[in-house]
């Protein structure tokens, strides 16, 4: 049987609240939502991170953010850290990327330089978008184009946005590799789109003009007991609260966005080779107001973390197949290399989903894991450091909010996550299991911002958590295909693997 070739998409800002496969149909997502009907569909999947640079280091490397070098926007992958590409083009892949890269430490639109493991030829970050556009084109693009009155002002056609050219660039690779159909490949396709500044053809964003979204109750959270943090980000966007969202930019740019995914869809369809996965999904979510906040940043809640995951399998194996099981960023490349029959190297710190995509039994006790530090280091715009470790399993979510109050939501009799119960004592035994198995998890990570002030929380009467005795952890064991065995410091020899 032949390698399997994989097309990963993802977009920018895009959680399940706004796509039609996922319980929204007026959102016009038809494309994603034909997917959907075609593949195997995780209903909880979260990011590593609510944040650009870091979730899209987490999806690329297998290593969460605190452990890749690229924990905040404005810093690069750290040197020692090998990402998709270059993996899949080690194994004899042909490797593309095209789309917004954000991992490079520049600025928003990266250097236009293409890294190693990916094919300069299709390599399209926004630096090479804008080198097509004049200073005007520009500034149109960036700050002119805010209504859609606007785009229909200046007749902003598909072909001018940067979505289209991404498309473009991908179609073009495809049909390149079908002329090598032996030759399995890993083409990347990257969406900047639904994230601001909302470029697209007038007609998308007048299908929402007169839209509104509704939010439910948490339209109207006071954020009483919750982290003052996220009081602060309220008030520093406070806007009136109707209890809906009216933003037909970016609804229009979220339905334009499917309709690029579309042609690269009915593209692989018509070019690739049978043994091809499709796997699709976002970096994180839009509050959309919400709980009083917009954007992304430094929060559990749903809008924010929960992002869709999408993998269709080759001849539409298991296709319409909903998953319950809690997946994340950081299985996404143990899960390809594992269905592509390559080894999947210890280090890294997800697991394969292989498994489940093949029809094995859901497990509904899997945790996942999100964290968050602080927006940008470039600008800081955003609220500063803002450390967070959070656990996700089952109904429930522990946010340990390190210089802020902590977060525990029960979705199963709370779904809009409105009453914080951290300091519940009906829910003191869930929360004390949460806490220790998050603790747990940051040392079995290594994760550099790991100290007893995680485990000293004012609602934890012991502290009895700190890992095999003592909170300097265990060294670090590493194999992950690359790097040579990791030698103890006193001994010159491997070290052991940690416990567990």
């Amino acid at each position: 049987m032949p390698s399997p070739s994989f097309v990963f998409v993802m977009t920018d800002t895009q959680a399940t609240n706004v796509l039609g496969c996922y319980g929204h149909p007026e959102m016009q997502t038809p494309h994603i939502d034909r997917l959907a009907a075609e593949g195997v569909t995780f209903n909880h999947a979260y990011t590593t991170d609510p944040l650009c640079t870091p979730a899209r280091a987490a999806l690329f490397t297998g290593f969460f953010p605190h452990a890749n070098g690229a924990w905040v926007n404005g810093l690069p992958l750290g040197q020692t850290f090998t990402h998709m590409g270059q993996r899949f083009r080690d194994h004899g892949y042909r490797t593309a990327y095209t789309g917004k890269w954000h991992l490079d430490g520049h600025d928003y639109f990266g250097t236009g330089l293409c890294p190693d493991g990916w094919d300069d030829r299709y390599w399209y970050d926004g630096r090479r978008h804008l080198e097509t556009l004049t200073p005007q084109e520009r500034s149109l693009w960036r700050n002119g184009l805010t209504t859609p009155q606007a785009l229909r002002e200046h007749d902003v056609k598909a072909e001018w946005t940067w979505a289209h050219r991404v498309s473009d660039r991908a179609i073009d690779f495809l049909a390149a590799a079908s002329r090598e159909p032996d030759r399995p490949f890993v083409l990347a396709v990257s969406y900047d789109e639904p994230h601001g500044p909302f470029t697209c053809p007038p007609e998308y964003a007048e299908r929402f003009v007169d839209y509104r979204y509704p939010l439910g109750p948490a339209a109207f959270d006071g954020l009483e007991g919750k982290p003052q943090h996220q009081r602060d980000w309220s008030a520093a966007r406070a806007r009136e609260r109707t209890g809906y969202a009216v933003n037909p930019m970016y609804f229009g740019c979220n339905s334009f966005v499917d309709a690029e995914i579309g042609r690269v869809i009915d593209a692989v369809d018509r070019l690739a080779p049978e043994e091809t996965y499709i796997v699709f999904t976002s970096d994180h979510g839009e509050q959309l107001g919400a709980h009083g906040i917009y954007a992304k940043g430094a929060s559990v809640y749903e809008s924010n973390i929960n992002i869709p995951l999408i993998v269709r399998l080759p001849g539409r194996a298991a296709a319409g197949t909903r998953l319950d099981t809690l997946a994340s960023h950081i299985d996404v490349l143990p899960t390809m290399l594992d269905l592509a029959g390559l080894p999947v190297p210890p280090a890294l710190e997800g697991e394969s989903l292989g498994p489940l995509l093949r029809g094995g039994p859901e497990d509904p006790q899997r945790p996942v894991f999100v964290e968050f530090h602080r927006y940008e280091l470039p600008a800081d715009s955003w609220g500063g450091f803002t450390p967070m470790r959070a656990i996700v399993k089952g109904p429930h979510k522990l946010a340990i909010n390190l210089l802020d109050t902590d977060e525990l939501y029960d979705r199963s009799s709370d779904p809009d996550e409105l009453q914080n119960r951290i300091d519940d004592p009906a829910y003191a035994a869930v929360r004390d299991r949460l806490h220790e198995e998050l603790i747990d998890w940051q040392y079995r990570s290594y994760d550099p911002f790991r100290g007893p002030a995680w485990e000293r929380r004012p609602w934890r009467s012991e502290r009895t958590l700190t890992w095999q005795g003592g909170w300097k952890g265990p060294r670090r064991s590493w194999d992950d295909g690359y790097a040579p065995t990791r030698l103890n410091y006193r001994t010159g020899l491997p070290n052991d693997p940690p416990p567990g």
